[in-house]
């Protein structure tokens, strides 16, 4: 990121490997949405010279003295979410708000991305994982944020056996809410886009229901589907400040509304007072940042290692040069019709 609205390459130092931390050079790298509320929405407001990107798989090119279970040469994976682990907010379970509010998050946001020849990782015990050898560099991408965070979606809103479920926007990070309720037990999913694709995508990892906000109000066609009653459970992976009404509607008294994904704009989130049972409705409204950190990492690979789980259906754009990578970008910024998530193999 030059400054609002510009990107291009630059040169700069190599980073500075610490005593607990690494230096990784990636084998694969994607962009992702948040990387165009940064660049072109100015979510995170006027930066300049900030690499982009928190999205890899890599390999260790520098560990520092005190790091003890990587080494040069190791494959890894990279969560987005980077947190300090030692932090007070990490000990009470919110490690993703480590030393403030989604100062978990790193990369792209307090310091340089992922998108460079070499990067930093902090506290590399605790942040890296080992890439299994049965996983492929371009699936693993998948495992730094679009997978945790579909998956965090499904638990925010504790899908339980039996459950109907409702995903809003079916991007990579929806189509990931859609395969972590299913895992979880969600019976019936109604899954919320508009473009063909999406939807395939959608039915390939269990969404029984396609709902087409094109077709009319979204709250109206999930009621007549349900004939007239609520669900049990909404994750909201696409929309924006009005997506929270839509989803009071149409959900049960003592629901879960879970929210991932990323407002990068707007002052306020409008909640209906009446479909909010006048705020006294037991529906429980809760958003989240994804969870970083190893542990998050390996539990999610061992999905993908024994056959749980394939990403491949989303990887719909290659590429293989470092050079692509701003063609890579530019597709997340227009969203082409048959794109869902593209991804650039340096291996």
């Amino acid at each position: 990121m030059i400054g609002l609205d510009k990107v291009g390459f630059i040169e700069k130092a190599k980073p500075i490997c610490g005593p607990n931390d690494a230096i990784c050079r990636p084998l694969a790298i994607s962009p992702c949405t948040s990387d165009i509320h940064t660049v072109w929405e100015h979510a995170l407001g006027d930066r300049h010279n900030l690499i982009l990107g928190h999205e890899a798989c890599a390999e260790v090119v520098e560990v520092g003295s005190m790091v003890k279970d990587f080494k040069p040469g190791d494959k890894v994976i990279i969560p987005a979410i980077t947190p300090d682990w030692q932090a007070v907010e990490s000990q009470a379970g919110f490690s993703m708000h480590s030393n403030g509010m989604l100062n978990g998050w790193k990369f792209s946001n307090v310091k340089d991305g992922v998108f460079a020849e070499f990067f930093h990782v902090n506290e590399a015990d605790g942040n890296l994982a080992h890439l299994p050898k049965e996983i492929n560099v371009e699936n693993a991408v998948m495992l730094s944020d679009m997978v945790p965070t579909g998956f965090h979606g499904a638990n925010l809103a504790e899908v339980e056996y039996g459950d109907i479920v409702v995903v809003i926007g079916i991007g990579p990070v929806g189509l990931m809410a859609v395969a972590g309720a299913v895992l979880r037990g969600a019976s019936r999913v109604f899954a919320v886009g508009s473009r063909q694709i999406c939807q395939d995508v959608a039915k390939f990892y269990g969404a029984t229901d396609i709902i087409n906000y094109r077709d009319g109000d979204i709250v109206a066609q999930v009621k007549e589907a349900m004939g007239g009653k609520p669900v049990d459970k909404v994750i909201i992976a696409g929309g924006d400040n009005d997506t929270f009404a839509q989803a009071v509607n149409m959900i049960k008294p003592g629901g879960i509304i879970s929210n991932v994904n990323y407002l990068g704009s707007g002052e306020f989130i409008n909640i209906p007072r009446v479909g909010w049972g006048l705020g006294m409705g037991h529906i429980r409204i809760v958003g989240g940042l994804m969870p970083g950190g190893r542990k998050n990492m390996e539990f999610l690979a061992r999905l993908m290692k024994y056959g749980r789980l394939d990403v491949s259906p989303m990887l719909t754009h290659k590429f293989n040069k470092f050079e692509d990578l701003e063609s890579a970008l530019l597709l997340m910024k227009n969203k082409p019709k048959d794109l869902i998530k593209p991804v650039v193999n340096l291996s």
